[in-house]
């Protein structure tokens, strides 16, 4: 972003549209977010899911530890699903109190029916999660997960269990979506001028009232900061270019974003390149990337 609208203490710009070239960025940003009414529709259909999962009846009534967003949904870097439409993925754990015998298979079977008749456009079985579509493009994938007995909160496994694969080659996954929320989160705090000018030019542009002193804290509960940072931005940005720029397996691509390694891999290899590299960094980029899989020995990495 433009060096010369930094503030005191060099903690992000002060405003994200001085510069031309930042404007269009930012422009960018805005066009690709959650829009504040589909936001807060987000969140609403996210408690509704769970309630519907533990209502009386279900097979998981009372068995579901936590329900948590993961991925995008959990950095705040949600855009739209391809990047030239409306619509979008949100992705959600929900940890299970299941037995430990229980197969890959049977988790997705003990969910899908527990999501059986909850009134959308459709409820999809696939490998690893039910899908939830509903009429007006969103879609929630839900995954199933059981916590491991290990000192690490949160860390659990997933269930990859494809339909058309034979039971032999169904598996259980490691992840530790939780604790990557809250790695990202640490190391990206709320810039709080950067966040209030672009928050200010996305609620404007949804035709809704956006009022706040320059403390962020001071923005009210029915202003919720959707946007927070300038690398949240940027890692938009990246998914954004992505969404356009082809088949992501073709030769050369840069990684997928599927897991936390992949987040830091994908920053990574965008560091190197010469625009999308001062995007990440508000400077020349270094000779190497900066974020590299070397983070994974970090002490807090999860």
């Amino acid at each position: 972003m433009n060096e010369h609208a930094r503030f005191a203490g060099g903690r992000g710009p002060i405003d994200p549209f001085l510069d031309p070239l930042d404007a269009i960025l930012a422009d960018i940003a805005i066009n690709c977010q959650l829009p504040p009414g589909l936001f807060a529709k987000a969140t609403a259909r996210y408690e509704a899911v769970r309630t519907y999962i533990e209502r009386p009846g279900s097979p998981l009534g009372g068995k579901v530890i936590c329900f948590y967003p993961q991925g995008s949904m959990a950095i705040d870097a949600t855009i739209s699903t391809r990047g030239t439409d409306n619509e979008y993925d949100l992705d959600i754990v929900a940890e299970l109190d299941i037995p430990e015998w229980m197969t890959p298979s049977q988790a997705l079977d003990v969910l899908e029916e527990a999501l059986k008749d909850y009134p959308v456009q459709a409820v999809e079985r696939h490998t690893r999660c039910i899908t939830l579509r509903y009429a007006d493009h969103m879609h929630l994938d839900i995954t199933p997960s059981r916590r491991l007995k290990t000192p690490k909160d949160r860390e659990s496994v997933i269930f990859h269990a494809k339909k058309s694969e034979t039971p032999d080659n169904h598996k259980s996954v490691p992840t530790n979506a939780w604790a990557f929320g809250h790695w990202y989160h640490g190391r990206t705090p709320t810039e709080e001028r950067f966040a209030l000018a672009l928050n200010q030019r996305l609620y404007e542009s949804a035709g809704l009232a956006f009022k706040a002193d320059a403390d962020v804290h001071d923005v009210p509960e029915q202003a919720p900061l959707i946007i927070k940072s300038v690398t949240t931005v940027a890692l938009q940005l990246i998914k954004r270019f992505l969404a356009i720029a082809g088949d992501p397996g073709a030769s050369g691509a840069p990684p997928c974003a599927g897991t936390p390694t992949d987040w830091v891999a994908l920053l990574s290899f965008f560091a190197t390149k010469p625009m999308l590299g001062i995007v990440i960094s508000g400077t020349a980029p270094p000779a190497r990337a900066a974020v590299t899989k070397s983070s994974a020995a970090d002490p807090l990495w999860p």
